[in-house]
C-alpha cells in the first residue's frame, strides 16, 4: 500500500500535523486568496521524489484516456431552443481533451493515493472551510487524469461542482494556460454580459495563472468562467483532477459523462 504522505512536501505542507503553525500559516494564505480570487496554488504541494512518481504513473496511465472532441457551451449542456444563437448560454467552444476514469487508476497509482489521503482530503476541506468533505461519488469522475497534447483545448466553461481540486504533474511545450475570470457569476446573478464578453474575446478580466509541475490548485469552477489555451508541441499536458464535495451522493450527469468519458455509469 502506497504511503501518500510520502508524496507531499511536508516541510512545507505538513498535512498530517493539522495543528502545525507552519500548516496554519499556508491555510490562512490559501484562504485569502480564494476569497480574492476564487483561486489558490499551493506551489511545491508534491516532493521531490513524489512529484516524479505521480509524472510516471501519469505517462503510463494516459495511453488509457478517452479523446473527447468536439464542441460544447459554457455551461456543460445543451442549451434550450429558445436561447439566442449569439446568447452565453448557447454560444458553442471547442474542446479536445483526453481523460482516464477514476476506475482506469489502480490501487498501485500514487496519484489515486494522494486523492484518496484522509489528510489530503481534510487539508482541503480546511482551506475551503467546508468539512466534513467527502470522496466525488461518481466511479468516472471523482478522479480523472487529463491528457492534452498539441492542438488540444478546453472551451470556456463552469464548472458543475462548487470547486475543483487539480495537481499539476507535466507542463506543455508552448500554450496550455488555465485562463480563469474569478467570480463572474453568482447564485443571484448570471452576469451573462460580462460572460458574453469573455466568450467574444473582448474581456480585460482574464487572469492566466502558470501551469507549475507539483502546484496543488484549489479552485471556485462553478463561479469563475475558466478554460485552457491551445496546446502546441510534442510534450503532453498531463493534470490530475481531484473530485470532492460536501454532499456524500454527487455524481456527473450523464450527458456529461457520455461526452468526457465515452460511456456512462
Amino acid at each position: 500500500m502506497i504511503d501518500a504522505a510520502r508524496l507531499i512536501n511536508l516541510t512545507r505542507y505538513p498535512v498530517t500535523e493539522p495543528a502545525s503553525k507552519t500548516l496554519q500559516v499556508e491555510v490562512a494564505r490559501l484562504r485569502e486568496s480564494l476569497a480574492q480570487t476564487g483561486a489558490a496554488e499551493a506551489p511545491g504541494f508534491l516532493s521531490e521524489a513524489g512529484l516524479k512518481s505521480c509524472t510516471a504513473d501519469a505517462v503510463q496511465l494516459s495511453s488509457l484516456r478517452y479523446n473527447s472532441v468536439g464542441s460544447g457551451t459554457a455551461y456543460l449542456e445543451e442549451p434550450a431552443g429558445h436561447w439566442p444563437v449569439d446568447h452565453p448560454r448557447a454560444v458553442r467552444g471547442r474542446y479536445s481533451v483526453g481523460v482516464v476514469a477514476y476506475d482506469q487508476f489502480p490501487a498501485s497509482s500514487p496519484i489515486r493515493a494522494l486523492y484518496e489521503n484522509a489528510g489530503v482530503m481534510s487539508f482541503i476541506g480546511t482551506v475551503l472551510q467546508r468539512t466534513p468533505l467527502h470522496h466525488y461519488a461518481d466511479p468516472l469522475g471523482a478522479l480523472n487524469l487529463a491528457v492534452m497534447g498539441d492542438g488540444d483545448e478546453l472551451q470556456w466553461h463552469f464548472d458543475q461542482t462548487d470547486f475543483v481540486v487539480s495537481l499539476a504533474l507535466r507542463d506543455a511545450e508552448a500554450g496550455g494556460d488555465f485562463e480563469v475570470v474569478s467570480k463572474v457569476r453568482d447564485e443571484r446573478d448570471e452576469n451573462y454580459a460580462s460572460v458574453g464578453r469573455v466568450l467574444a474575446g473582448s474581456s480585460d478580466a482574464v487572469t492566466r495563472l502558470p501551469m507549475t509541475p507539483g502546484t496543488l490548485l484549489i479552485f471556485c469552477g462553478r463561479h469563475c468562467l475558466h478554460r485552457v489555451s491551445p496546446i502546441a508541441g510534442d510534450t503532453e499536458r498531463l493534470v490530475a483532477l481531484f473530485g470532492y464535495d460536501t454532499r456524500p451522493d454527487t455524481r456527473s450527469t450523464p450527458h456529461l459523462q457520455l461526452k468526457r468519458y465515452g460511456r456512462t455509469a
